[in-house]
């Protein structure tokens, strides 16, 4: 078990408090679940508490948390399928459904429709003139040749995504979370409402996980009827992970295996290491973004499409496919700083749990 750390930082840098434990910070989350449940509170009006699973430590106690805290048949689960997720995470979803007696809805996007108007659009298109980079705005004929023949639905949701937009996300233009996670989850809480009832999100988010979440609100108004809920946003991971030893909750075994977060398998935001540590453990997912790779490529405008481009003043996309496929960032996971030097990484055989979950 985790040896809790001995302050938090939450709010201003210069305000620490003495950590609570998990069982201390979950009493504590009590009035707060009680205030948003007082907002929403409407005579003859059910509320629903819908929980979004990701299979990550931090959803699997928010989920514990709801389930131990709301009526019986109030909650919820969500679980939003990017397409893009490791075998591993839908075998956990089974072991949460088993463990917590409830029913996980799986949700996911469908581009089939937009992947449609964009095959119309290229056949048709006849623009003339060029862009402001100064490139032309229409597609060539041999590019339209190349689109049609592969630009059809595939069935998964993330590849699919990246035919429809012509590109894989990026750092800049993070379109995943929108389409993926977002969307699917707020039409689901909005089907809720107009069922007639009031919702609470609840929300596995925490101050600490990143800078652009420090700020995170625990009880936050997001329409009259609607509310979002963050239990844990004051934990640690520690105290995160000893939740999950006290109260004999198995963690997503991926932890174990090197990553650092569950989700996307590999996150365009993946960092070095635990790339490394994919193409050691799960080389058959690093052939299966390649696929991808080739098959956005041939649907793309200007040809090359890489889920993990790196810093370069190339504009040739070929050129950028060339330097910054899924390959060649996997070659570079291996590095140190000097492309000529291997880095002493723990091999996969070796305990390379970022949290120290090894067995």
């Amino acid at each position: 078990m985790f040896n809790v750390l001995a302050h938090l930082t939450e709010g201003k840098r210069n305000m620490a408090t003495t950590t609570k434990t998990p069982s201390q910070a979950e009493a504590q989350n009590a009035a707060p679940y009680g205030q948003v449940q007082r907002l929403v509170s409407v005579p003859n009006r059910p509320t629903a508490h819908v929980v979004s699973v990701s299979g990550g430590k931090d959803s699997a106690v928010t989920l514990a948390l709801a389930v131990a805290r709301c009526p019986a048949g109030s909650v919820f689960p969500i679980f939003c399928d990017t397409g893009n997720e490791h075998p591993l995470v839908y075998q956990y979803l089974d072991y949460l459904e088993g463990r917590f007696g409830i029913k996980i809805a799986r949700l996911s996007n469908d581009f089939a429709a937009r992947i449609e108007a964009k095959r119309k659009f290229i056949a048709r298109d006849q623009r003339i003139g060029r862009g402001p980079s100064g490139k032309k705005l229409r597609w060539t004929n041999k590019s339209k040749r190349r689109a049609l023949e592969y630009l059809h639905p595939t069935g998964d949701q993330f590849l699919d995504l990246c035919l429809w937009k012509g590109r894989f996300p990026s750092r800049k233009a993070q379109f995943c979370t929108e389409n993926l996670k977002k969307i699917p989850a707020v039409a689901f809480q909005m089907e809720k409402i107009d069922q007639g009832y009031n919702v609470i999100s609840w929300q596995g988010v925490r101050r600490d996980e990143s800078h652009n979440r420090r700020n995170a609100k625990k009880i936050e108004r997001i329409s009259e009827r609607l509310y979002a809920f963050r239990p844990i946003v004051e934990w640690t991971a520690a105290q995160v992970f000893e939740y999950h030893a006290q109260n004999q909750i198995e963690p997503n075994p991926l932890y174990k295996m090197g990553m650092s977060r569950v989700g996307c398998l590999p996150c365009i935001n993946v960092n070095k290491k635990e790339l490394m540590q994919i193409s050691e453990r799960f080389p058959s997912e690093i052939d299966r973004v390649s696929s991808w790779e080739r098959l956005v490529s041939l649907t793309a405008k200007r040809g090359g499409a890489t889920m993990m481009c790196g810093p370069t003043e190339e504009r040739n996309p070929n050129v950028i496919f060339s330097l910054y496929n899924i390959r060649k960032r996997v070659e570079w996971a291996r590095t140190a700083k000097n492309w000529n030097q291997y880095e002493m990484f723990p091999r996969a055989d070796t305990c390379s749990s970022a949290y120290g979950l090894c067995e």
